[in-house]
């Protein structure tokens, strides 16, 4: 992430005059700045985040309570569903079982600060308050996407649905109910592990009454999110035979065939894929073995991908592991289950405040920034998330 402020007359002098030795002088330039920088910081968080197309805005008032009617959700069929949220910042997202009322919403606040000495606001260097702009920015994001992800791969370890015992020649399901199924190759995905999933997708979305739902309910996996390991084998496609049939992998190729050609030469030609099946792949450095988020993902299932999952290896059925496998993680944005309660200031719109930091003194000849927002997520139907071990 790179911020950079325009190198204008008007923006000197105003970053001049918060380095300013008159106090009342300093601090209206200060106010200016900080009224400027708030809305900045909201733009960048909203579009460098990978977690802002999972979820969805709620908006509301700072000093209100949020809130979110369940039955916007669920028909008359359903009884309670189970709802992920997490109560703080960076603290473990619970499942909260619900009737059909108003779901409130627990929310925290995300902050930052930043300071520089008053030499570099006096001398105009626009460098300096640019990096110390990014790094409160960066700081934001760094924590929104650690709560954000928190929550969705919490979802994914609980998730069961019973629509799933029923499934089809060549699934392999070892947790009754789970969300989450094996590759049918160790390490490998394939086009087939993909087409399974889609299968899991359909089961796990029957209607209350055990059959096909509306279309418009949901539109299957939109998003499939994986490690650059994983975009890399996507990438093979264009060159490497799949072979369609279950079974042990075959490096030799003998008995499999090829994507069709035409498929093959877009893979080639855009280095690469971002959609397969109408799937986005979408390619995340905290996924993979030993990365962030499978790690986050292996506390979440306790041993086992929850409830009674496992992955597939060589010498048989084992307990998931972050230090050998890895999640691929299929989201559908269509039923909008994930959802984000942002707070908004009344006055300024912005969900992002930023304000000067009055900690500092005269004496201490330095001038500071602080910034924060407040937000909530849950995920509030665990049918719009599926993953794929790996």
């Amino acid at each position: 992430m790179r911020l950079n402020l325009k190198n204008t007359p008007e923006q000197v002098e105003l970053i001049k005059a918060m380095g300013s030795k008159q106090q009342t002088v300093a601090r209206e330039a200060q106010e200016a700045f900080a009224a400027f920088l708030g809305p900045v910081i909201q733009q960048v968080l909203n579009q460098a985040g990978t977690a802002g197309a999972i979820y969805t805005d709620s908006s509301f008032d700072e000093d209100d309570s949020p809130s979110y009617p369940l039955d916007l959700y669920y028909g008359d069929g359903a009884g309670a569903v189970t709802v992920w949220s997490q109560g703080i910042a960076g603290g473990l997202p619970a499942s909260h079982v619900e009737g059909m009322a108003e779901l409130k919403i627990a929310t925290y606040r995300l902050d930052s600060a930043v300071s520089f000495l008053k030499k570099y606001a006096r001398r105009g260097r626009l460098d300096v308050i640019s990096k110390g702009v990014e790094r409160m920015a960066q700081e934001i994001l760094v924590k929104q996407e650690r709560n954000a992800w928190a929550v969705v791969l919490k979802a994914l370890a609980e998730a069961s649905s019973d629509g799933v015992t029923a499934l089809g020649t060549g699934i392999v399901n070892l947790a009754p109910g789970s969300h989450v199924i094996p590759v049918t190759a160790e390490s490998v995905m394939q086009l087939h592990d993909l087409n399974k999933l889609l299968t899991l997708n359909k089961r796990i979305n029957e209607s209350f009454a055990n059959g096909t739902p509306d279309s418009a309910f949901s539109n299957g996996i939109t998003d499939l999110y994986v490690s650059p390991e994983v975009k890399e084998q996507v990438r093979a496609f264009a060159y490497q035979p799949m072979n369609t049939r279950a079974g042990t992998e075959n490096t030799s190729g003998a008995t499999a065939v090829p994507l069709p050609d035409s498929v093959r030469s877009d893979i080639y030609n855009n280095a690469g894929t971002s959609e397969i099946f109408g799937i986005n792949i979408v390619e995340l450095n905290e996924l993979g073995v030993g990365k962030k988020y499978s790690t986050l993902f292996d506390t979440f299932d306790s041993g086992n991908i929850a409830p009674n999952g496992a992955t597939t290896h060589s010498t048989g059925a084992e307990a998931w592991d972050a230090d050998e496998d890895e999640i691929a993680v299929g989201v559908d944005n269509s039923k909008g289950s994930f959802i984000r309660a942002l707070a908004v200031n009344a006055d300024s719109g912005s969900s992002f405040t930023a304000q000067p930091d009055d900690q500092y003194v005269q004496r201490q000849e330095k001038i500071g920034f602080y910034g924060a927002l407040e937000e909530g997520r849950i995920c509030i139907d665990s049918r719009s998330v599926v993953g794929l071990t790996i």
